[in-house]
């Protein structure tokens, strides 16, 4: 009996049907990293805004005023009586009812500061549907709900990767990839006409959740079907996800509503769901599961489309003699090699997903233009691809691995004590800081797929990247806490982290031209 990569290398590692394959699952790269970072624009500031006096807007319609005029009697006695007082948190200390004057309402003040108050959802926006900060009000003492909101979507993430890469393991690939599309969709439309921030925040979540799943279930396919020689295509997957990135401002920039850029990004999911007819299940899995007659049969259909023949003797493939089981953390850590790679991924993993989002935010600090600095932050990372690309399958995976991280903590530390007289320059070594963690960050989810057995390695991937979700929680409060004591102080942190996780992936094993394992013991004999 041949063993699956045999049969494999018989039918093509990288034919045409994987070529197809890989092409239609690399899209989803595009949507979920729109839904990653999509809250810089459904978020983004309101522009001017003010705070409406109770019964406002009763008496403005009774008087015929423009927004322009009831700012004017709203807003203009605060900055008089206090230039400190923008009217935005604050409000005159008063009542507008029905025998308030159109030409005076406010009558006759004496000397001094007028009383104010504190504003509590009576705001005005000049761009009411622009964004979810107006939609919700976000703004004042509720600014930080927005904060809120990404991270519950880093919630989702991180439910996904439990639950999803879970099921993924027991039900199948395709299955789940399928289920969470139309998951990401129908919760997309939900959130996009959602009547209260609650119910935001709780379809918000669950797209979270099912994004996460299409996007570590269509990476886990793609790199089962290929050989060995060609798992460097889940490097190049990687280019999908930096496309989204790019193509996020123009699509923010053209759609004026946060509604319409919501189901913009959301939208497409339900497109894959025609991957049901074209994409099949991972024979591997098929093979775990003893569905041997499945698995053969997609074989010989792979080994058509790429005008290849398998043998007609071919009854049964060998995989692995392991029991199949529900795969569980303890499965992940009981032997000393699969426990230490466990550890170092998992560190990895959190390491590059903080240190990234930190830099991604850093920049953004710096004002600017948003759609144009979007823009350019993302197509920064488009050389780490080629970068990995050129070097991977010459010198292996540790290398660029633990180089990305270590010139990523040489970077934040340089930058950090860079003088402010030289801006350009320390945006410059950030910049770079940025190029060489998003090289760490792809080659964590390589080396990831490749150091775990057929059986366990969509629950081991999911489970390890979901350190990535709770690294996107941290990055945010840790970047702007330890900015306030010192600016640039969260870059000494990045770079002392990066640092440790330089060292600690040197002590992985090398995978380049190994065939993926198929048991626990041949993780443990790597």
């Amino acid at each position: 009996m041949p063993s699956f990569d045999e049969v494999l290398k018989e039918a093509g590692e990288f034919g045409r049907f994987q070529k197809r394959v890989f092409f239609l699952l690399s899209q989803t790269g595009i949507t979920f990293s729109s839904l990653f970072a999509s809250v810089v624009f459904l978020g983004r500031a309101p522009g001017n805004f003010w705070c409406r006096i109770p019964g406002a807007a009763e008496l403005s319609e009774r008087c015929g005023w423009t927004l322009e005029e009831e700012r004017n009697f709203t807003v203009l006695p605060l900055l008089l009586g206090n230039e400190s007082v923008p009217g935005q948190c604050e409000r005159l200390d008063v009542t507008w009812d029905a025998s308030a004057s159109c030409s005076s309402p406010l009558g006759r003040r004496g000397n001094g500061s007028p009383p104010v108050a504190p504003c509590h959802g009576h705001w005005v926006y000049e761009a009411p549907r622009a964004s979810i900060v107006s939609e919700y009000d976000l703004v004042c003492g509720n600014a930080w709900m927005l904060d809120l909101s990404q991270a519950i979507l880093n919630l989702g993430f991180l439910a996904g990767a439990f639950i999803l890469g879970y099921a993924a393991d027991r039900y199948g690939r395709i299955l789940i990839y399928l289920l969470s599309c139309l998951g990401v969709g129908i919760c997309g439309i939900i959130v996009a006409f959602s009547p209260n921030f609650t119910v935001f925040l709780i379809f918000r979540f669950l797209q979270g959740m099912f994004g996460k799943g299409t996007w570590m279930t269509c990476y886990v396919i793609v790199t089962e079907i290929v050989g060995s020689d060609q798992r460097m295509v889940g490097i190049v997957i990687q280019i999908f996800f930096t496309l989204g990135i790019i193509i996020l401002p123009g699509i923010a920039y053209l759609i004026p509503t946060w509604q319409g850029i919501q189901l913009a990004i959301s939208l497409p999911n339900f497109l894959f769901l025609l991957y049901y007819w074209v994409v099949p299940e991972s024979p591997r899995w098929l093979l775990t599961r003893k569905k041997g007659e499945k698995a053969l049969k997609i074989m010989r259909s792979i080994a058509k489309h790429n005008g290849k023949f398998l043998s007609p003797h071919y009854s049964e493939i060998t995989i692995t003699n392991e029991e199949v089981s529900n795969p569980s953390f303890l499965d992940l850590v009981r032997t000393p090699q699969m426990r230490r790679n466990t550890l170092i991924l998992m560190y990895a993993w959190f390491t590059s997903a903080l240190i990234y989002q930190g830099l991604v935010m850093r920049l953004g600090i710096i004002g600017g233009n948003l759609y144009l600095d979007f823009f350019i932050s993302g197509a920064v990372e488009l050389p780490s691809a080629f970068l990995i690309l050129m070097t991977m399958d010459r010198i292996g995976r540790r290398l660029p691995f633990a180089m990305g991280n270590i010139v990523a903590s040489v970077a934040c530390l340089i930058t950090a004590f860079l003088p402010e007289d030289i801006p350009w320059l320390k945006t410059t070594v950030a910049t770079l800081g940025r190029l060489s963690i998003t090289i760490a960050f792809e080659v964590v989810y390589l080396v990831n797929s490749e150091l775990y057995p057929t059986t366990l390695r969509n629950f081991g991937v999911s489970l390890c990247s979901s350190l990535c979700d709770l690294g996107g929680i941290i990055a945010p409060f840790l970047l702007f806490r330890l900015a306030a004591i010192w600016l640039e102080l969260p870059l000494v942190i990045f770079s002392i982290l990066a640092a440790v996780c330089g060292l600690l992936v040197l002590l992985l094993p090398e995978t380049k031209g190994i065939s993926l394992p198929e048991t626990v013991e041949d993780v443990e004999q790597l």
